[in-house]
């Protein structure tokens, strides 16, 4: 018969106090915890987690393996089985701070005899800098920074802005206490963010010190961004512009005049800046004056994307009133109002005489500028349509969607079809950036393709053939858990970089350990 045992005040302080210390002990050895918080994302996606350069399935489940049996062991009479325990956990924590030195590119010094004195490189790195989403993402190409004397070293560059405060008193900001200062009211104290808002640069082929400077000025969230040889130019929920001296950091010039959200930056050629917003307007502005020289545009709701082709000075645009406009700059008159689409333009990709536009309706359109029809509708895809990529060359349309899938559209005589489908990807597709033999995907979960499709030999694919067919999948890296936000290629540098929610950089070098 089993009796109740009463165990004495003191005693039962010790041992809860011994037990206290093993289990500090377990977690300090393996930063294990038996509560996994998640949350839920508007893509359903779960969040990203502290550490975004190893998957969660890996190395966690073997660690409570360990612990576990490490504990049982402890207090077991088994010499032999304490032995195995710790050799076990010696073993496991020497291969978690090899995963962990690596994790940068680079190994620490006391783990070189460990990995054989072999310098080991990652195809994937992660950047650390923003303290909030990363919210906008921009490459600097080579076009961008060209001269007389021929390329300059900031080609490759990428430029990201964030959230990285979210404001004065809001709930959920982030920034650390040394931003914040106090204020002392009803016998309370309330922390005021001084709302920092950062744009950064980085230079990937600084590994390890990537950063390279950072700009600070917008009071709200960055939206947009965009380069050339001397400037950089963002646009802000502030509804400002601001202009940056790219090799000082020193800001040159606050543009307003917006009465909205700035959605779209583009620096041409001239100093001038080419700028839309949530207020339905296409502003052109000098940067050397400080002012508004015209609107160029008005549509009668948010825009939300344009193109611009400097060349002709066309420019086309389209948002929330679900109408592509087409103007002519250089005579001051608008075109054509393109309609058809039954809800947002999410996505518009103009290349000579031909406008290609994605939809939330879940429709891509093709439209001749000159006539102003719409040539084609593509309505395969069971989602809104996010990106959408034209080639001139093979006269092929790329389109992708939230439903993950990135479709291969070919122009054939009485229209267009669908030629392949890639279903690699299983969040929404954020970017797709197309070259003539390099293709750069992107998804909201973080998740990168790169595409490959060799030149054309002699005797090889007949002019019936469908290019648009010969795209291969080229390397794709190992996938993270984390939500993302914006995604810019470098197809020249076999480079892909995306912004994520948890304000960290991933950068994917594809030609690396090939």
């Amino acid at each position: 018969m089993l009796r109740s045992i009463l165990v004495p005040p003191c005693l039962e302080i010790k041992l809860r106090g011994f037990l206290s210390h093993v289990q500090q002990l377990r977690i300090g050895y393996w930063g294990i915890s038996s509560v996994k918080a998640q949350s839920f994302s508007s893509f359903g996606l779960p969040s990203p987690h502290s550490h975004d350069s190893t998957d969660d399935d890996q190395r966690p489940a073997e660690a409570s393996g360990v612990g576990r049996s490490w504990v049982q062991s402890m207090f077991s009479r088994d010499t032999t089985s304490r032995t195995n325990s710790l050799s076990r956990v010696r073993k496991w924590t020497s291969d978690s701070g090899n995963l962990a030195a690596i994790e940068n590119g680079t190994p620490r010094k006391q783990d070189l005899s460990s990995l054989g004195q072999k310098k080991i490189q990652t195809s994937v790195r992660t950047l650390r800098g923003h303290s909030g989403a990363v919210t906008a993402l921009h490459c600097v190409t080579r076009r961008e920074v060209w001269d007389l004397v021929g390329d300059r070293e900031d080609a490759g560059f990428f430029i990201s802005g964030s959230t990285d405060c979210l404001g004065s008193g809001t709930p959920g900001c982030n920034c650390p206490l040394s931003q914040m200062t106090s204020s002392f009211s009803t016998n309370c104290i309330v922390h005021l963010c001084e709302k920092v808002i950062m744009v950064k640069i980085w230079d990937p082929t600084l590994r390890g010190s990537e950063l390279r400077a950072t700009l600070k000025g917008h009071t709200k969230t960055v939206r947009a961004i965009s380069s050339d040889r001397g400037k950089v130019v963002s646009g802000s929920d502030d509804q400002s512009i601001i202009v940056w001296d790219k090799q000082t950091s020193q800001l040159l010039e606050e543009l307003k005049g917006h009465d909205g959200q700035v959605s779209c930056v583009r620096m041409l050629s001239g100093e001038r800046v080419l700028t839309a917003a949530h207020d339905g307007t296409v502003k052109m502005w000098d940067v050397r004056t400080d002012t508004c020289v015209a609107t160029v545009g008005r549509c009668s709701s948010a825009v939300l994307c344009m193109e611009y082709d400097d060349s002709t000075g066309i420019l086309t645009a389209g948002g929330r009133d679900s109408v592509a406009n087409i103007w002519d700059i250089r005579a001051g008159r608008q075109m054509h109002k393109l309609l058809g689409h039954t809800k947002w333009i999410r996505s518009i990709r103009m290349v000579g005489d031909t406008v290609i536009t994605g939809s939330d309706d879940w429709t891509a359109r093709m439209w001749s500028v000159s006539r102003g029809t719409c040539d084609a509708v593509l309505a395969c895809h069971a989602g809104p349509i996010l990106c959408v990529e034209y080639l001139m060359s093979d006269r092929g349309i790329i389109t992708g969607s939230t439903d993950g899938l990135l479709r291969f559209w070919q122009t054939e005589e009485g229209g267009l079809r669908c030629v392949k489908n890639v279903t690699i990807h299983n969040a929404p597709i954020l970017s797709v950036n197309a070259g003539e033999q390099w293709l750069g995907i992107g998804a909201a979960d973080n998740s990168m393709s790169l595409f490959h499709r060799p030149q054309e030999r002699l005797g090889g694919l007949s002019s019936t053939g469908s290019k648009m067919a010969g795209w291969q999948l080229y390397r794709t890296p190992q996938k993270t858990v984390a939500l993302v936000r914006c995604v810019a290629s470098d197809l020249e540098r076999k480079r892909i970089c995306s912004g994520g929610r948890n304000g960290l950089l991933r950068l994917w070098e594809a030609t690396i350990n090939i």
